[in-house]
């Protein structure tokens, strides 16, 4: 189908917002009129303007007030019409938006509305202009689609109808499924935004936190499918008021927005796209670094050794169980101290991910290969990090039963064996558990997205949680068997990203032996207060010996109703820590509760260094 999107939900000049719209593939606009009126661009301009970049006009928007008002005031209101219908035609559009009243002027008169919009249409019938009337959901007396369409079946003009909006729909809890009693042809647009579930002022949702289609709590998708029945054959188009959005790159939004609507046509069924393969866990975490000596240490005092380097690039293999890090100093490298740089995703179609990932607009990483380097498939994530689609076979053990083509063989085969040591793995670590990464303030609802489009996993509810700065957004994404986690965290504003470290957390069957040889080995952990372990024995019914044991080797702990969970961290080095955690019982969280003791604890140790 085709697709728009109102000017309004992107950020820059009128010009800057066509020019992202284009470039993401949208194939038509809203001109929002506060947009026109800022720009120095004239209306034969921007018509031209749109023309050149391959983009249709689709709607000119709002017009308010205008209908159930006293006849002096609808005098007033048609000239005022007459002046945005000649608008209008030297912009190239013909459909102009008509909200529902808000205004005091406005009365209770269904006849009168249908009365004052048939002679609103007639005036824009004689500019070859339509009118699109659409309930706001806080309108004075028209607040649902069902009582906008019940006038404009009254009214009976053949220039107007009804204007759908999923978040005046939806935040009302009307019932879409009476969209298929309105005929396809009176239903003029249809407009589309998704919004986090929330308890507030329906006004100050609508203006602050519409999101795209898929990074809410709407069914979108159900509504569309709704109005497709209906015989609807208009655009899908994005109507999003957001203010984080009005902030950030106006191209990566209109990306992002495109991607958004790309998933609701496949989960409307109006699209098929490929199949997405779903990662059944992490292969390995890539930390980039100008000094490795101080990894080194860690990883060995946490059970890990050296198995490989990479035949032709200065990387290291440390492996532990199914935990793998990999240890690079060349590139970019980063002079400050380590961070991580790669998660390679094991994946069992490779070739398969990537065509997925493709026609989503993922970006695709050119990937520099040396020689017989195995090829791989890269795509950058929101927040940059580098997602490898990769499949992990012991070295060696690759054949022709094993590897589903010639160019997707183990990304292990690059690695030359190296010798290491195989002695003491008391509390031996088994696995990534999983990786939190700290998202650019702007890009939260971005990645939820992307890693729920692209990769196809399952995002978990979103959680605040509080830190020495204040509130901060998380949320898990997973796949269903729950082998594969990584959780989002947005950092609060433009800066703050980089005082936020990403961390792996690595599972244990054994935390108390991990603690014990980190301690025995003069590694320092982060301290957890006292005054914690005074609460955790208030909140939880734990012997005062396993009390003890947690609080004397600085073990934090955690239960649901499916288990428990205890976890511990090391120091930050550079932009990177690591937790270790232990999961009994079929524990399903991440000890969110804990995250804010973690935080400040992070927080006092900063100032304290």
């Amino acid at each position: 189908m085709r697709t728009s999107i109102a000017t309004v939900s992107l950020s820059g000049s009128l010009s800057e917002k066509l020019a992202a719209a284009a470039a993401a593939g949208f194939d038509g606009v809203e001109i929002f009129e506060n947009d026109l009126i800022g720009s120095p661009l004239g209306p034969e301009e921007v018509r031209s303007r749109a023309a050149d970049l391959g983009l249709a006009i689709d709607l000119y928007q709002p017009f308010r007030d205008a209908e159930a008002v006293p006849a002096d005031v609808f005098a007033r209101n048609i000239r005022r019409a007459e002046h945005k219908f000649r608008l209008m035609r030297r912009i190239g559009v013909d459909l102009l938006l008509v909200c529902s009243s808000v205004s005091p002027d406005s009365v209770s008169d269904d006849a009168l509305a249908a009365e004052q919009l048939h002679a609103l249409a007639t005036r824009a019938a004689e500019h070859g202009v339509r009118i699109a009337y659409e309930a706001l959901a806080w309108g004075r007396h028209v607040h649902t689609y069902e009582h906008a369409w019940r006038i404009v079946r009254a009214a009976d003009h053949p220039s107007l109808g009804v204007c759908l909006d999923s978040f005046h729909i939806l935040s009302r809890g009307s019932d879409p499924r009476g969209i298929e009693a309105i005929p396809g042809e009176k239903i003029f647009f249809l407009q589309l935004a998704d919004a986090p579930l929330m308890a507030m002022d329906v006004l100050q949702w609508s203006r602050h936190y519409r999101c795209f289609p898929g990074q809410g709590g709407f069914d979108v998708a159900g509504l569309v499918r709704h109005a497709m029945n209906a015989g609807y054959q208009g655009p899908l188009s994005l109507e999003v008021f957001n203010d984080v959005f009005r902030q950030a790159d106006a191209g990566r939004t209109a990306v992002d927005a495109q991607r958004s609507l790309l998933a609701l046509e496949e989960s409307a069924g109006l699209t098929s796209l490929p199949a997405a393969v779903v990662p059944r866990g992490i292969a390995f975490a890539e930390l980039a670094t100008a000094d490795s000596e101080p990894l080194r240490a860690l990883l060995t005092t946490l059970g890990f050794a050296r198995t490989g380097r990479h035949a032709r690039k200065p990387v290291e293999l440390w492996e532990q169980g199914e935990a793998r890090v990999l240890l690079t100093t060349g590139g970019p490298a980063r002079r400050e101290g380590p961070g991580l740089a790669a998660i390679g995703l094991e994946t069992p179609d490779p070739a398969g991910a990537i065509k997925r990932a493709e026609p989503l607009l993922a970006p695709i990483v050119p990937r520099r290969t040396v020689g017989k380097d195995v090829p791989l498939d890269v795509v950058a994530a929101p927040d940059g990090t580098e997602l490898f689609f990769c499949r992990t076979l012991p070295r060696g053990s690759e054949g022709p039963k094993e590897v589903p083509g010639p160019d997707r063989p183990s990304w292990t085969r690059d690695f030359v064996p190296a010798h290491h040591d195989t002695g003491d793995r008391a509390g031996s670590l088994t696995h990534i558990d999983h990786v939190a990464l700290t998202q650019p303030w702007h890009r939260f609802d971005e990645a939820a997205l992307f890693y729920r489009t692209v990769l196809g996993l399952q995002p978990r509810e979103s959680v605040d949680l509080v830190d020495p700065y204040g509130l901060f957004r998380s949320r898990a994404v997973a796949n269903p068997e729950g082998t594969l986690r990584l959780v989002l965290n947005v950092a609060p504003g433009p800066g703050a990203q980089e005082a936020r470290p990403q961390h792996i957390a690595f599972a244990t069957d054994d935390i108390a032996a991990v603690a014990r040889r980190l301690r025995e080995h003069g590694t320092e952990t982060l301290p957890i207060p006292t005054n914690y372990y005074d609460d955790l024995a208030a909140l939880h019914d734990l012997s005062p010996a396993t009390l003890d044991d947690l609080s004397s080797l600085g073990i934090l702990y955690d239960r649901d109703e499916h288990g428990e969970f205890r976890h511990l961290y090391t120091a930050t080095y550079g932009h990177v820590f690591f937790e270790i955690v232990q999961r009994t019982g079929g524990y399903r969280g991440y000890g969110a509760r804990n995250a804010t003791v973690r935080l400040a604890a992070q927080h006092t140790r900063q100032l304290t260094v």
